[in-house]
């Protein structure tokens, strides 16, 4: 039951609609919802949805111009020229490589970044070396 249990809260987290029965011979039926997959996103998936969900990135980043802050291309470019690291800014635990002059501008969505998961941050830098040219 346990087992069930974990692997129904795993699948319910991956953002998959699924109904979970259980049978009397304590063995769980799964049914998915017409169009529904019980596939996990890629990173890149995952990092552009929260880019453009509720990281709000995409508020100051444009895939290919700088409106507030750099475009996502060029921050992929420099962090891959420059060897950085890009989760680590994020953190906070970074100086900025690609536009300084904006760092006050983009400090204040530190609180935002610092609070998602390492697995939310890496799937963000995916979704940003993803656009790199």
């Amino acid at each position: 039951m346990k087992k069930v249990l974990f692997l129904s809260a795993v699948l319910a987290f991956a953002s998959c609609k699924k109904e979970t029965t259980e049978n009397p011979d304590t063995t769980a039926t799964e049914t998915y919802s017409e169009g529904e997959s019980a596939e996990a996103k890629t990173p890149e998936a995952l990092g552009k949805d929260i880019f453009e969900g509720k990281g709000n990135c995409v508020s100051c980043h444009q895939t290919d111009q700088k409106i507030i802050g750099p475009s996502i291309q060029e921050i992929g470019k420099t962090y891959k020229d420059k060897k950085g690291d890009i989760v680590t800014f994020l953190k906070g635990n970074a100086d900025p490589i690609v536009d300084p002059s904006q760092f006050s501008v983009m400090k204040t969505n530190f609180p935002v970044t610092q609070a998602m998961s390492d697995e939310e941050l890496k799937a963000i830098e995916a979704y940003i070396y993803s656009n790199t040219k």
